[in-house]
């Protein structure tokens, strides 16, 4: 647990995020990666994550789970509404949260919806985890990555119409 929150819970709300945020890469990574230390997820962990875009009327989840999933689309569409986090909200997962526990779900789904737009602006999409990355070096099938200037930001490929296209991942991004 991170903070006294349970594991599957960070998950339903990194994959909640991430479905608002139209982030295919993390969406699809969500259900293929195992629990840390290698468990295998459970039938009902299973059903939860493919119930989690109708979260409101599944009859998989915790009433935590529930606040937490409210949190993560609040803070997610900030800018939807007038009163971004609404109290009722918010007094719901303090219901189920303690202090510390809300700040951890508040920095996950921040850390979600940075790296929800890394991987949008970058054009990560789903299966692109598989691929090559300039970490692990190039897989088969996959494009070479594009050449980089030490020091310097990462050299750009031409798109097919002249201007350069997006590098290939966040990892170009994030290990300058």
């Amino acid at each position: 647990m991170k903070c006294g929150v349970p594991p599957a819970t960070l998950e339903l709300v990194h994959l909640r995020a991430s479905q608002v945020n139209g982030c295919s890469f993390c969406v699809d990574a969500s259900w293929r990666n195992p629990r840390k230390g290698g468990a295998a997820k459970s039938d009902d962990e299973i059903a939860k994550l493919f119930a989690v875009a109708a979260w409101r009327e599944a009859p998989y989840f915790t009433d935590a789970e529930r606040a937490a999933l409210a949190l993560a689309e609040a803070v997610t569409r900030l800018s939807d509404r007038p009163d971004p986090v609404p109290d009722q909200i918010w007094d719901e997962a303090a219901r189920h949260f303690d202090e510390r526990q809300l700040a951890a779900i508040i920095l996950w789904i921040a850390t979600t919806n940075v790296f929800n737009r890394i991987n949008l602006t970058t054009r990560r999409t789903a299966g692109s985890w598989s691929q090559q990355s300039e970490l692990w070096g190039p897989g088969p099938g996959t494009r070479t990555p594009p050449r980089r200037v030490p020091g310097g930001p990462p050299t750009r490929r031409r798109g097919p119409d002249g201007p350069p296209s997006r590098p290939d991942g966040p990892a170009v991004v994030l290990l300058k």
